[in-house]
């Protein structure tokens, strides 16, 4: 069975320049994303799609494949998941007349997960025949102690939930966020439905401390704070 990883790095960054390059703990931060995936037991071919030259070449450095560049009209700002994953695809069929089974979608803003971490949501998938699967940990904050404005009247968010049932954490039923680690889904799912998520969903559950994405220079200095951590364990 063919698995695909296709790890997305466009260079046009705004809060942090180049932040798929960017160094943390010594290394660029697509490094730990294209290693843990060379790692895998199920022999990813990992592709990166990028439309910067630079980052290109470091994620080359690092083991992983760049054989085209991502056209400029999907690295915008706005730009979503699916058409830079089906760009991929269809490159690779056009030119390679290559097709894998499953697709692995591995944001580089994730360096925490592990090997191990692709590995199970890759088998969860396999096991289930599921639409997709998808990494979660539990959320920090419980929907059901959240709160929306209507002017500047405070209601529950969650309508219908009892808040006196809920005084307590310990109270409150697991509730659950995507952390952006892993997805994994079919390539038929992607090329014939126009699909990278939805349908039939599993959950591989994640703990909090590999679930940091990275989005801010605050991130940056957690994430290294638990590498540091990991290696000394």
């Amino acid at each position: 069975m063919k698995v695909l990883a296709v790890v997305p790095a466009r260079g046009g960054s705004k809060g942090i320049p180049k932040k798929n390059i960017k160094s943390l703990a010594g290394k660029p931060l697509i490094n730990y994303t294209v290693e843990a995936a060379l790692q895998s037991q199920y022999h990813l071919r990992v592709v990166v799609s990028t439309d910067d030259e630079e980052i290109a070449e470091i994620a080359r450095a690092a083991g992983a494949e760049v054989p085209f560049l991502r056209p400029a009209e999907l690295a915008r700002d706005d730009t979503a998941d699916l058409p830079v994953c089906q760009h991929a695809l269809r490159w690779l069929m056009m030119h390679e007349n290559y097709c894998p089974e499953i697709v692995v979608w591995l944001r580089p803003t994730s360096p925490l997960r592990t090997v191990q971490d692709i590995n199970a949501a890759v088998q969860l998938l396999l096991e289930t025949g599921a639409d997709c699967a998808r990494s979660v940990c539990l959320a920090e904050h419980h929907p059901y102690w959240m709160k929306r404005l209507e002017g500047n009247r405070l209601l529950p968010f969650v309508e219908g939930v009892d808040e006196s049932k809920y005084y307590r954490r310990q109270e409150l039923p697991p509730a659950y966020r995507l952390n952006g680690a892993v997805d994994v889904t079919w390539c038929k799912r992607i090329l014939e439905d126009g699909k990278l998520f939805g349908g039939d969903m599993r959950g591989y559950v994640m703990p909090v401390e590999r679930s940091v994405d990275l989005d801010s220079e605050i991130d940056f200095v957690l994430a290294e704070l638990l590498l540091q951590r990991r290696d000394l364990e």
